[in-house]
């Protein structure tokens, strides 16, 4: 097939997948980008080449949960790591552009300290895992490229790992493997290979696509549902407010620590396990042997599984008022119960300048603090006539280059069908 701009533009099962992948009126952006990938793998590789298209992905509501076993929503976004992909025999190279080529051989799965924050141990963890579990594995050549925004929170990292992983499973699997046997071992890639400890959730949301309700009850198997975004007209923007993450893991760590420290007390591994009555009627006894903090954090952790609940039935049901509520109560937890909306003491405050800031704007009907916290993102709601005033409103303070207007996607991971 020769694929460059005019003919895909001419191909309607491009023009469809694109509308399904990113949203109608985006082919002629999406043409251009899958042609020059096309042509640069070309010359590498020759023709014949598939595409495979990972999604980022959006927090909707439960935030800091499900560390301690508790509920989610989550979204795969209009944002993709694109490849275009040729098997190979031992090796697996991955050449992005604008990053130096990744080369892994397939036929050594030993963890390597060396490759701690690499691509590389991203590779090679997904492929031990694979191999751990009985899949077929073998090599491939990928050329990619990706408009996953970086150091916004919308987990570019477990795009890359995921496509790895959809890759493997189309390529040597028949497309059989489930989206959450792909996403434990994206995740086994990223916490054994990448050393990065992380929960499930990033993983999960981009490869089940939609919006994914997950219940982290057993986090073996956790209880998973795929849920259509209903409202048509409810934009999503994401905010890059700023702050350095670099000194921030000890306010990150305190979190899950804080709540871990309240369910130890019970002899319960997590706040999931200890029942909320329970730690209501002990809070006389629990004060002094945690910190106010400790138990405010907890309190969160309650209230905040029971709010994914009814924002998941809302969505069934189409409600936005109902939907929107919870999400607007999960940011006022966040600031002040979980108080991960900026670092103990500091003056510099992003994100709650970011919230406050768009509550003035008209129009805008909910917001709140997107993912970890304490520097970076907020995620706001409202109708699509109104983003371009939020984005000029918006951009003098944290600057328009870091806003980001995005779609919820329909699917995870995929190979695309052109």
């Amino acid at each position: 097939m020769d694929i460059n701009v005019q003919s895909l533009l001419n191909n309607k099962n491009f023009i469809s997948s694109s509308d399904f992948l990113y949203g109608k009126g985006k082919c002629d952006y999406q043409a251009k980008r899958y042609a020059n990938l096309y042509e640069i793998h070309k010359k590498a590789y020759g023709d014949g080449g598939v595409f495979f298209s990972s999604p980022g992905r959006i927090e909707v509501c439960g935030n800091h949960t499900d560390h301690n076993n508790g509920k989610v929503l989550c979204a795969s976004i209009s944002v993709d790591t694109l490849a275009c992909v040729t098997k190979q025999e031992g090796r697996i190279t991955i050449a992005s552009i604008g990053y130096p080529v990744v080369d892994v051989d397939i036929n050594d799965l030993k963890v390597n300290k060396a490759e701690f924050g690499k691509s590389e141990g991203l590779v090679r963890g997904v492929v031990a895992y694979f191999k751990q579990n009985g899949y077929k594995v073998g090599g491939f050549a990928a050329s990619t490229t990706s408009d996953v925004f970086k150091g916004a929170g919308v987990s570019s990292s477990a795009s890359f790992e995921l496509l790895v992983a959809e890759i493997l499973n189309v390529l040597y699997n028949d497309g059989k493997i489930d989206a959450i046997t792909k996403a434990k071992a994206a995740h086994m890639g990223e916490s054994e290979y990448f050393g990065k400890p992380c929960g499930l959730l990033d993983q999960s949301a981009i490869s089940i696509g939609s919006v994914s309700y997950i219940d982290f009850k057993s986090t073996q198997n956790p209880k998973v549902e795929q849920i259509k975004w209903p409202f048509e007209d409810l934009a999503i923007v994401i905010t890059n407010t700023g702050g350095d993450h670099c000194n921030l893991t000890g306010e990150y760590a305190a979190i899950r620590q804080e709540m871990e420290a309240v369910a130890k007390i019970f002899s319960k591994k997590t706040l999931r396990k200890l029942k909320e009555e329970d730690f209501y009627a002990h809070i006389p006894y629990l004060r002094g042997k945690v910190s106010d903090r400790a138990l405010e954090r907890a309190i969160h952790f309650y209230n905040e599984n029971k709010r994914v609940d009814v924002a998941k039935k809302a969505l069934v049901k189409g409600q936005e008022k109902k939907f929107i509520d919870m999400v607007n109560q999960s940011g006022v937890s966040s600031l002040t119960m979980l108080q991960n909306c900026f670092p103990n003491g500091a003056t510099a405050q992003p994100i709650p300048l970011g919230i406050a800031l768009s509550k003035q704007i008209d129009g805008v009907k909910a917001v709140r603090v997107h993912g970890g916290g304490f520097a970076g993102t907020i995620i706001a709601y409202m109708p699509k006539d109104v983003v371009k005033d939020y984005i000029e409103k918006m951009a003098p303070v944290f600057g328009e280059e870091n806003i980001f207007h995005v779609e919820v996607r329909n699917c995870g991971t995929c190979k695309v069908e052109l």
